[in-house]
């Protein structure tokens, strides 16, 4: 019997690369699910229904026509920001929308994978393991812990993969990432400044993938931290990617959080334990200096 896997939020960079993975998987049937038309260059292997989370009979809908043995549910408003001046619409698809999920699992047995952030606690004493005390500081950090909870409450079976700072590319992503930000500002020879003053695991956009993919094929319950393991601030990782481009460093300024005005408070310090992911699920992060080099490699592809 070939496992049904139903992704939201499949157009993203985590659900497209999750759909990259799982149509590799030869035991899988694969429901690919976002808001809008299908925004993957490939549409075989998988098949691909328009979904609005925030719509229960819609999700009912889907849920009673595929029937799915598993869901990874990434679809999020996940910009930090946009969450602090709209918080209806941030409750509404990073809360009410888990709501109807979770009701749509329960009536179908489906275990349930559920994508959270380290922007659920403070950052106060990073790197976290999965047992420390959640203190959100931003309306997005307080949504993503909100969702966690109807999840430890429901009576499903479910997974929460936590995790930091993604990046990634595909083909018509509109958002940027640290590492292109650096490579486009340093090529145009533009001066930037960089916060030396946060702290994080940044996680390629694949191995986050193989991390949700791994607890999807066990249905493996519970917490787990999904990132990468280089423990860096956003300046560490300017530098890295500098580096990597042999593009000039001396453009890359040093700041602090104060220098940028932003809606929303960011966690100074945050980042990932990993001992639980690689010791239950065989998770083995690349290293960020790979990561480099694989985003690299598909800029030129």
């Amino acid at each position: 019997m070939k496992k049904k896997i139903l992704i939201t939020g499949s157009n993203g960079l985590l659900g497209q690369k999750l759909v990259q993975l799982l149509i590799k998987q030869g035991d899988i049937d694969l429901i690919a699910t976002a808001k809008g038309p299908n925004r993957l260059a490939s549409s075989s292997g998988y098949t691909y229904v328009s979904l609005d989370i925030t719509q229960e009979k819609e999700v009912m809908d889907i849920f009673q026509a595929y029937q799915p043995d598993v869901l990874i549910h990434t679809a999020a408003m996940t910009n930090v920001d946009t969450c602090e001046v709209d918080p209806t619409g941030c409750e509404l698809l990073n809360v009410t929308a888990v709501r109807y999920l979770i009701q749509a699992c329960e009536a179908h047995d489906t275990f349930m994978c559920h994508l959270s952030t380290d922007f659920i606690f403070d950052g106060a004493n990073g790197p976290y393991d999965e047992e420390a005390q959640p203190n959100p500081i931003s309306i997005y950090g307080e949504s993503k812990l909100a969702a966690e909870k109807l999840l430890q409450e429901s009576s499903i079976r479910w997974a929460i993969a936590r995790t930091v700072l993604v990046f990634g590319i595909v083909q018509d992503m509109s958002r940027t990432n640290i590492i292109l930000w650096v490579k486009k500002s340093l090529e145009e020879g533009k001066s930037i400044q960089v916060v030396t003053d946060q702290f994080r695991t940044p996680t390629l956009a694949e191995d986050l993938a193989i991390g949700c993919w791994l607890i999807a094929q066990k249905e493996a319950e519970g917490v787990f931290n999904i990132s990468g393991s280089d423990f860096l601030t956003p300046y560490e990782m300017a530098i890295k990617t500098a580096n990597f481009f042999t593009l000039p460093i001396e453009l890359i300024k040093k700041a602090d959080s104060s220098t940028f005005q932003q809606a929303a408070k960011r966690p100074p310090r945050t980042g990932f334990v990993l001992d639980k992911a690689k010791k239950i699920l065989g998770y083995q992060p690349r290293s960020f200096d790979e990561g480099i080099a694989i985003v690299a490699e598909q800029i030129r592809a």
